[in-house]
Formats: C-alpha cells, sequence, structure tokens
C-alpha cells in the first residue's frame, strides 16, 4: 500500500515481516501465535512511544555523574486495550512502560451490522491536563475501524488532544485507517502490515482469521 497518510507509520522490518508470516498462517498453533503476537506487539509499542516526551535529569554511574535523557515523569501514560483480543498487547506494554496505568475497553462486533457493541468501561476518569496525557489504543486487527472510533472518542471528549492519542494495531485494511482518519485525523496509528480489503463479512484479506479466537484458542 502506498501510504498517503502522514500519521500512519507501518513498521517494516525482518523481524515483524517473520512474526506476520507465524501469526498468519492457518497451521501455526495458538501458542506460537501468541509467541509470535508478543514480539510483534513489543516492536510497536516501540514505534508508538516515541512521541512521549523527555526531560533531563543526572544520573551518577559507578564511574561519574552526567545528564542524559528520561521520560518526562509528570506525564500521564495510558493503555487502553480493547477486549478481548487486545489483550495481547498488555504483558509487553506493562514490562515497557510500567508507569503506565491500564484502561480496558470491551467491545465486541455484531456480525450482521459491523458495528461495536459495548460490554465494559474502565475509561471514566477525571482528566486535569488533557496535553499531560499520552494514549495508547491497542486492538491487533484495525478492520472496519468502527471501535478502535468508539475507543478514540472516549478520551477525546475528556479534551486529550487527537495528537497524543495512538492506535497500535499488528494488521489493518485500508477502509479501517481511512475511517479513522476521516474523523480523526490527527491520532497517530501504528500498524505492522495493511492488506488488501474488508470481505463481506468484515474480515481483513489475507488477515489472520479472528485474533482473538487465535491468540485465545477459543
Amino acid at each position: 500500500m502506498q501510504n498517503k497518510y502522514t500519521n500512519l507509520k507501518i513498521v517494516e522490518n525482518p523481524i515483524v515481516n517473520q512474526s506476520l508470516c507465524t501469526i498468519r498462517a492457518k497451521d501455526t498453533d495458538t501458542q506460537g501465535v501468541r509467541l509470535a503476537a508478543r514480539k510483534l506487539t513489543r516492536i510497536l509499542l516501540y514505534e508508538a512511544t516515541k512521541n512521549l516526551p523527555q526531560t533531563e535529569t543526572e544520573v551518577k554511574t559507578p564511574l561519574t555523574k552526567f545528564r542524559t535523557k528520561t521520560i518526562n515523569p509528570n506525564i500521564k501514560i495510558i493503555i487502553s486495550p480493547i477486549l478481548r483480543a487486545g489483550l495481547i498487547f498488555t504483558d509487553e506494554a506493562v514490562d515497557i512502560l510500567p508507569q503506565a496505568t491500564i484502561r480496558h475497553i470491551g467491545m465486541y462486533r455484531d456480525e450482521k451490522t459491523l458495528k461495536p457493541v459495548w460490554y465494559y468501561n474502565k475509561v471514566p476518569m477525571p482528566v486535569d491536563n488533557p496535553n499531560n496525557y499520552y494514549v495508547y489504543i491497542t486492538d491487533p486487527m484495525l478492520a472496519t475501524g468502527n471501535s478502535l472510533k468508539e475507543a478514540i472518542r472516549l478520551y477525546t471528549e475528556k479534551g486529550i488532544p487527537q495528537k497524543n492519542i495512538c492506535g497500535v494495531c499488528m494488521i489493518s485494511s485500508p477502509q479501517g485507517i481511512e475511517a479513522i482518519f476521516e474523523e480523526f485525523p490527527d491520532i497517530t496509528i501504528i500498524v505492522a502490515a495493511v492488506d488488501s480489503h474488508l470481505n463481506e463479512k468484515g474480515y481483513i484479506v489475507p488477515g489472520m482469521g479472528d485474533a482473538g479466537d487465535r491468540i485465545f484458542n477459543t
């Protein structure tokens, strides 16, 4: 896919390609899918968090003192996995950003309308200084974009700037990306692959099938 969006980052390297190959293959078992997905999500999260502001600090090494950079301790970092498949990102996110807060969002897709149906929301939180919040919404598959749009709206309605919100997905459809940027042009989307299209049931082709079923063996 030719990338026409400034805020769309398609992460490409040999480890990403190998991981995608593993999770796409229909004969890969659940353990194999999980291991490859976790490897992939860590790479995507490293890319997504490049927008975090840093500050200078002084540290003492065993040899001397020197000034270096670290993530600004005054910002608020939120990881929001869309249940259930988005949970695959959580362990990696907590390892990378132990200071982050996890805010789960529960939605499932109505198979007839392809619209999201809410069943869980852990985002009703006070926001004191919206510009200090950095949000990463995780979902392996960005298909129609309907679930991600609903999740983004939870945070923009609290005043958090779109530029501070990032959708982190493994595989996307062109339709999903277009739907997100049409409504939220200033957010960032990080993906490992943009596939061909959606089929009549709203599944990404070639995709990996149902991500939740394959990750959780259901």
